[in-house]
């Protein structure tokens, strides 16, 4: 395990090989030095694995990019990278302010079990993405 973030073209080979949105080479680029935590998982030199959070690092955290190659799936690493992602957010999360996330399913099971809740009905996640890209 290692606290680095991954580069450009293995962040977005791992997220592509795990089904997830496809984000540009200028996005991830720009992206990913803006982590406030990162967390990867390698096998030798392969990157199998990863998680970080983003944010302003002081009211707003967002978990993001939770990701383990389907090869590796049903092994645990998931839950690897959410025990190192909730030690960082008890250790760095202000009292008063919260981390969020938006799950799949059904991964939101696997978030649910670190404390994480449903904000329906009470408040519903949304979101925006700009049109284009990948």
């Amino acid at each position: 395990m290692e606290y680095v973030i991954p580069s450009v073209e293995e962040y977005r080979g791992l997220r592509k090989e795990a089904g997830l949105t496809q984000i540009t080479e200028a996005a991830a680029a720009k992206g990913l030095p803006n982590s406030l935590f990162a967390v990867t998982l390698r096998i030798g030199q392969e990157l199998i694995g990863m998680g970080r959070v983003s944010g302003d690092g002081g009211v707003f955290f967002l978990v993001t990019d939770i990701a383990v190659k389907p090869s590796h799936q049903g092994k645990g690493y998931g839950r690897i990278l959410m025990e190192e992602i909730m030690s960082y957010l008890k250790r760095e999360v202000p009292a008063g302010s919260f981390a969020t996330l938006i799950a799949d399913k059904p991964a939101d099971r696997l978030y649910a079990q670190f404390g994480f809740q449903l904000v329906s009905p009470r408040s519903e996640g949304m979101y925006w993405r700009q049109p284009g890209g990948v």
